[in-house]
């Protein structure tokens, strides 16, 4: 179920909420961010991937612990889904329109998503 309709979350552009989480998942150091436009690629699950890293499992349930307080007390939008939390290796926060992957750099590299959605249009950020 998508929890994105309250009246403040029909206000904010898509652009406006992946800038969010970037911001987010850089607030928590995560690293090597890619931000893949998947709207015109056919049969895509989401019209956005964010993806990202974290060192360790703590880093990466900081980063996705973040993205959805930020989310919430920003601009009332929560994920449709949370997968992985107890995973040592990817979690998956589901915004609908936007996915959120944070990889253990491992399991990223196993997992090749760049690779597999490589036609989609990619922003590189900057690691602060």
């Amino acid at each position: 179920m998508n929890t994105q309709s309250s009246p403040s979350s029909t206000q904010i552009s898509i652009d406006a909420v992946n800038d969010l989480i970037v911001d987010s998942i850089q607030d928590i150091k995560g690293k090597d961010i890619l931000k893949l436009d998947l709207r015109k690629l056919y049969d895509a699950p989401a019209d956005f991937f964010i993806i990202c890293n974290g060192d360790s499992n703590t880093q990466m349930r900081a980063i996705a612990n973040n993205v959805h307080k930020r989310l919430k007390q920003e601009i009332d939008w929560h994920p449709s889904s949370r997968e992985g939390q107890d995973s040592d290796t990817w979690i998956l926060v589901d915004y609908f329109n936007t996915i959120v992957h944070i990889f253990h750099p491992e399991a990223r590299e196993f997992y090749e998503l760049e690779e597999l959605w490589s036609d989609a249009e990619v922003t590189e950020y900057q690691n602060i």
